[in-house]
């Protein structure tokens, strides 16, 4: 489904990314980890088209993405939780909803996918005419991944999720994960995090540290090849080594 290929980009002179290499397939959960700095963010924005790239490829279904403004993307099938929700406070929650619907194949389907987004989170359901900017930070979190799914897209991006929220909504938003896995009927997920916690329910792990990607792999095989007990201790252990190789080359 996506091809990233030797993905590099900035800002200014500054390099953020270098040759980042991933794929996505369909239905796949892939989940982005890293420490904060390390191009998570860059590398969401980029895929969505909010910023450019200065080198490599973005392929989407066999289309070119690459060069791609933020509309041109999302009517491709792909849409967008940025970091810090960013929804519209002074509007309801019905209307940040129906945003999500505006490129021609999403507005055919709106009333449909309004119900399903309302199923999957009934808080939302039960407060469409409340402002958006009254709501907590875990359910303005849920409008905001609403919002996109309103796009009807094959691909999310999740650009740190859980970023500012409690340990309670943290849970809500795993169950859901949970359990859109479980039913088999969601997007494919390309899920940026800083948390270790949230790499559970990952098909495939992303490392990604000082902007380059340092492994690539299942829980299973990350652990095994760490030589560790978890997950945790797995991600330690190989962002360490690419810490002391990052240090040793200057």
């Amino acid at each position: 489904m996506l091809e990233v290929e030797a993905l590099s980009a900035g800002y200014g002179r500054a390099q953020a990314l270098w040759d980042v290499s991933l794929t996505v397939g369909d239905r796949e959960i892939v989940t982005i980890i890293g420490p904060n700095g390390a191009g998570k963010s860059t590398l969401v924005n980029v895929l969505a088209g909010m910023h450019p790239s200065w080198g490599g490829r973005i392929i989407f279904d066999g289309v070119d993405l690459t060069t791609l403004k933020p509309h041109e993307v999302c009517a491709a099938g792909i849409a967008v939780v940025p970091e810090g929700r960013q929804v519209f406070p002074d509007m309801t929650v019905s209307d940040n909803l129906q945003i999500g619907a505006y490129h021609t194949a999403a507005r055919s389907a709106r009333k449909e996918t309004y119900d399903r987004v309302c199923d999957i989170f009934p808080i939302l359901g039960e407060r469409t005419q409340q402002l958006a900017g009254s709501l907590s930070g875990g359910e303005q979190q849920m409008l905001a991944i609403g919002r996109a799914l309103m796009a009807q897209p094959r691909l999310l991006l999740l650009d740190e999720p859980s970023l500012g929220l409690d340990a309670t909504a943290r849970r809500r938003q795993a169950d859901l994960r949970r359990q859109q896995t479980r039913d088999g009927d969601h997007p494919a997920m390309l899920w940026s995090t800083h948390m270790v916690e949230e790499l559970e329910g990952a098909d495939r792990i992303v490392l990604l540290v000082a902007g380059q990607v340092v492994r690539i792999g299942t829980p299973a095989e990350l652990i095994a090849e760490s030589g560790a007990a978890n997950l945790t201790d797995a991600y330690i252990a190989l962002a360490g080594v690419k810490r002391r190789v990052t240090e040793e080359l200057g």
